[in-house]
């Protein structure tokens, strides 16, 4: 996988991107930004998506004026081939992802470096907190963070600390990706979850730290929140075919509630009562979580929005998930119409 020996305390950030004109400046500077622990050198590697929006330009400019930044060709356009080639490009004894629409804290990499040396785990991050712009994107945001959305996942626990069982982006011991390997090309989606699993199948640890601080951006649209997790849902199923099981069992709910969904609409011409019953037990469910949501985000005026944010959470994610699961019963390549990302 590494075309290139590792340099002792040298640090390679990884970074795929495509169609990021708006975005690549800003990334650029608050990679370059990072403070490293005294000793420590860095190397930027950006893959580029076969960008058509001028992103490639303005990289390429920006690589040629400071030796840190090294753009990379992503011919495959995807998340999971940009990383890949990003580490056959990397020369660093640790390596870590970076994300363009996250803002990072000044220290950010140094306690990435921290974290692995006070845990020995293989693989380390901090929580993953969403940042939205606009009444809709706050409540996209809220939602996000709410530990009753997302099914209790520690990833979203800004205090928490300790073993987990997958980890927003990472940062790895060179080690740990030379035994495991990177990212499954196959996955459009998921694929960082994938990696999480298969490193922990073969016993390896992820460590979260409430020290590794930074704000990730969602999307700011209904349209963009659907299309975005009924893809994730999508890809679901094509991760436990690889592994014989989900990442997580929460992954499984929203799908859950989609079959129960349907099933009480089918049965309602001749038994009301289920569909009465769940629609009535959802409402009030997406009643009492949106308040909550609201108040512990501090954005109250994203509260009218909450519950249709999260209805479009969990029954965008349900969907794919059912569509991802027939293309897997049949035997069916995965979907074209899942296959691109976007933004």
């Amino acid at each position: 996988m590494f075309l290139h020996p590792p340099e002792s305390q040298c640090l390679s950030v990884i970074a795929p991107c495509r169609n990021e004109a708006a975005h690549i400046d800003a990334f650029c500077d608050s990679a370059l930004a990072q403070q490293l622990p005294a000793g420590w050198r860095m190397e930027v590697l950006v893959a580029d998506g076969r960008s058509d929006d001028g992103t490639r330009e303005r990289l390429q400019a920006r690589c040629a004026a400071d030796p840190r930044l090294r753009w990379v060709d992503n011919p495959g356009r995807i998340v999971s081939t940009g990383l890949n080639a990003c580490l056959r490009e990397a020369r660093g004894s640790v390596i870590a992802r970076l994300d363009v629409h996250t803002r990072f804290a000044p220290d950010y990499l140094a306690q990435c470096l921290a974290a692995l040396e006070r845990t020995g785990a293989d693989n380390v991050g901090g929580p993953w907190v969403a940042e939205g712009v606009g009444h809709v994107g706050q409540a996209i945001a809220a939602a996000f963070q709410s530990r009753w959305v997302v099914g209790g996942a520690r990833s979203r626990d800004t205090a928490y600390e300790g073993p987990v069982d997958t980890v927003y982006l990472g940062c790895w011991p060179r080690a740990t990706l030379e035994r495991f390997g990177g990212f499954d090309e196959a996955l459009v989606r998921n694929q960082d979850d994938e990696h999480n699993l298969r490193l922990r199948l073969g016993g390896a640890r992820i460590w979260q730290s409430s020290r590794i601080r930074s704000h990730y951006r969602p999307r700011s649209s209904l349209r963009h929140l659907f299309a975005q997790q009924r893809q994730y849902g999508y890809w679901r199923p094509f991760v436990m075919r690889k592994h014989g099981q989900p990442g997580s069992v929460r992954q499984l709910v929203p799908a859950v509630f989609v079959a129960a969904l349907l099933a009480s609409v089918l049965l309602a011409p001749w038994m009301a009562l289920p569909l009465a019953v769940l629609l009535g037990a959802y409402g009030t469910y997406l009643g009492a979580v949106s308040v909550q949501a609201a108040v512990a985000s501090g954005h109250l005026a994203a509260l009218p929005w909450l519950p249709v944010v999260i209805a479009a959470y969990h029954v965008a994610y349900g969907l794919g998930t059912w569509r991802g699961l027939w293309d897997v019963l049949r035997g069916q390549a995965p979907s074209s119409q899942f296959a691109r990302i976007t933004r």
